[in-house]
């Protein structure tokens, strides 16, 4: 009979990072990063998992999510997501929630690979070594000259898709994405509008876009909008496709996405969607639809889920998540061709959070 290896602590902390310049998309403006970082303790190890959130997820984690989880046996990873859920019955699924049951997840998949000695890709089983990736920036808040600088600077080291921020200005974004693909060459271009615009303007700008050979339009109207997605989809010039799902947080939102026609490619986000078991239910889900899967942002994170996951197309090497993952953590993985693989000589998800130098951006 198998021992039992009970949860003995969950502890959680939030990092603020600012960003290196200020930076915006379609519909939002930043100037700092917020990292919610899970520890999960059993036997002898310390799992840790994080999500990008509020600090407010941080106290979800340590008043209600803590509870659910401590005592419960670190193996038995579902059991102890089904807790999760059930315990914040009364909160709902969406947004903060399920951003923190994702940072406790991740940690505690991280800790059932440490206490096997195995990577989380093959505690999940892996379905590729490597998984191809996109440089993703180019944010609106960038001039001409730091959009080309930075997506031909990925070109050159060898990434074959990069993806740029676009709907802020619509009367601008022709001439900003013709300087993009100047400076990447002959690289697959991708545009992300963050629901920018309106129906018949994102159509109009994809007519544009495609003479830059653009083969990628994210979130052209609101995800919300799955008759708009759906509407585009069917009129979107040939070669184009039309992708959302980065805010899905449980599986029945993934479902009317996929049921409503409104994407060629779906992604979900591992920090979002109730961690990396969330993330292989979405994929399972792709997988009934014949849909493609691309991960959003964190890489670190994705890598693992992505190598496991059947329908996965590619991942998004975001560039302020890159850049956070670096400055927080050692065993970060490193792209080589395109493509980014897990360290599986390192147990659970391979990285070591380094405390010291966390402890500037401590909230």
């Amino acid at each position: 009979m198998r021992t039992e290896v009970p949860i003995s602590a969950i502890s959680v902390g939030a990092y603020t990072v600012p960003t290196a310049t200020p930076e915006s998309d379609g519909t939002l403006a930043w100037n700092a990063t917020t990292l919610v970082l899970v520890e999960a303790k059993a036997g002898n190890s310390t799992g840790i998992g994080y999500s990008y959130a509020d600090t407010a997820t941080a106290r979800l984690v340590d008043e209600v999510l803590r509870k659910a989880v401590e005592g419960r046996d670190a193996l038995a990873i579902p059991a102890c997501w089904d807790a999760m859920v059930h315990a914040i019955r009364n909160l709902g699924r969406p947004g903060i929630v399920s951003m923190a049951i994702a940072a406790v997840d991740n940690a505690l998949l991280d800790l059932k690979g440490k206490l096997l000695g195995v990577a989380v890709v093959d505690l999940l089983g892996a379905a590729r070594d490597a998984v191809p990736i996109y440089g993703s920036g180019g944010f609106t808040s960038y001039t001409v000259h730091q959009l080309a600088d930075q997506l031909g600077g990925w070109a050159r080291e060898g990434l074959t898709m990069m993806k740029m921020k676009v709907g802020r200005d619509p009367a601008a974004d022709p001439a900003r994405v013709h300087a993009a693909r100047q400076a990447i060459g002959d690289a697959a271009l991708f545009v992300d509008a963050n629901g920018g615009y309106s129906r018949k303007q994102a159509l109009a700008m994809a007519e544009r876009f495609a003479a830059d050979d653009v083969t990628w339009f994210e979130e052209p109207v609101s995800s919300d909008d799955l008759a708009g997605l759906n509407l585009l989809r069917n009129r979107m010039p040939a070669g184009i496709d039309v992708t959302a799902g980065e805010y899905g947080y449980d599986v029945g939102y993934f479902r009317s996405m996929l049921e409503a026609g409104a994407v060629d490619v779906l992604q979900a986000d591992c920090t979002r969607c109730a961690g990396i078991t969330g993330f292989m239910r979405v994929d399972a889900l792709c997988a009934a639809f014949q849909v493609p899967l691309s991960s959003h942002c964190a890489p670190a994170l994705h890598v693992h889920a992505c190598c496991a996951a059947s329908r996965v197309r590619h991942l998004e090497y975001f560039f302020d998540h890159v850049r956070i993952e670096h400055l927080l953590f050692d065993g970060v993985p490193q792209p080589r061709a395109g493509m980014l693989a897990p360290d599986r000589a390192r147990p659970g998800l391979g990285l070591e959070f380094r405390r010291a130098d966390a402890a500037r951006y401590a909230v």
